[in-house]
């Protein structure tokens, strides 16, 4: 895989990171976008000390000329892209759907499926455009992508929706050699899941710690989707927690 490049949003820290680096692993060369532009450079500076292999690209991906315009500047430096993960996301509080803010709405939507359309979209325009044509998009699912816990409303709704946006956009990339994927992911050891391995509440009203797993053990997942032949896709996968109460929850 030497010599093809990648994007990775939420590349920072946590899931994106682990990920950014089995990239490196592998020979990608990766694009690392998030909000903060010293949390992306440290991360670069930490997973590629001589920055030959890594751009730090701060933008809000929720703004489509921003994405419109990180794509362009991987494909400056680069000539062309081969991997999209859509892993950024965030959560919103944990309360009662009805005391959920608009506010709060919106910005799990923005930052989890606006965010993921905008790349998307960025990336069907680079594939299609690119000789040769095609490329594969991996998107950030969870567990919650079919599963909801208590109190997760916004998240939940924008979890499903990556499901029809990874659907729709395997369905529409098949002409132009474009695969997309979906890993569910469940309870990755990160800053994300603190409150999970300290007590979450759980469908019978109960509180109970759950395990997590090593992030890493999710970037090998990706590693394996990301290391197919364009002719082979993994379309959903789940990667979580043997322990963690999701298979019959609820």
């Amino acid at each position: 895989m030497t010599g093809k490049s990648a994007i990775v949003t939420g590349a920072g820290t946590g899931v994106g990171k682990a990920i950014t680096r089995a990239l490196l692993a592998d020979g990608f060369r990766v694009a690392l976008v998030g909000r903060r532009r010293e949390v992306l450079e440290a991360t670069a500076a930490e997973l590629d000390p001589g920055r030959a292999n890594t751009l730090s690209l701060p933008a809000d991906i929720a703004d489509a000329p921003a994405v419109q315009a990180v794509f362009d500047a991987v494909v400056r430096q680069w000539g062309r892209l081969d991997l999209l993960v859509n892993n950024a996301g965030i959560n919103a509080p944990l309360v009662p759907l009805e005391d959920t803010t608009p506010e709060q709405w919106h910005n799990v939507v923005n930052s989890n499926l606006t965010g993921a359309f905008f790349c998307t979209q960025s990336a069907f325009r680079v594939m299609k455009a690119q000789n040769p044509q095609g490329g594969r998009i991996i998107n950030n699912g969870s567990v919650s992508a079919t599963t909801p816990r208590p109190w997760s409303s916004p998240y939940a709704a924008t979890k499903h929706a990556i499901t029809g946006l990874t659907k729709a956009a395997a369905l529409d990339g098949r002409p132009f050699n474009i695969a997309c994927g979906q890993i569910d992911i469940g309870n990755a050891g990160t800053e994300m899941t603190t409150t999970i391995a300290k007590g979450v509440l759980q469908a019978d009203g109960s509180t109970a710690a759950e395990p997590t797993i090593d992030a890493g053990h999710i970037a090998r997942a990706v590693s394996y989707m990301a290391g197919l032949p364009l002719e082979a896709n993994v379309l959903t996968m789940t990667v979580m927690a043997t322990q963690m109460p999701f298979v019959g929850r609820g």
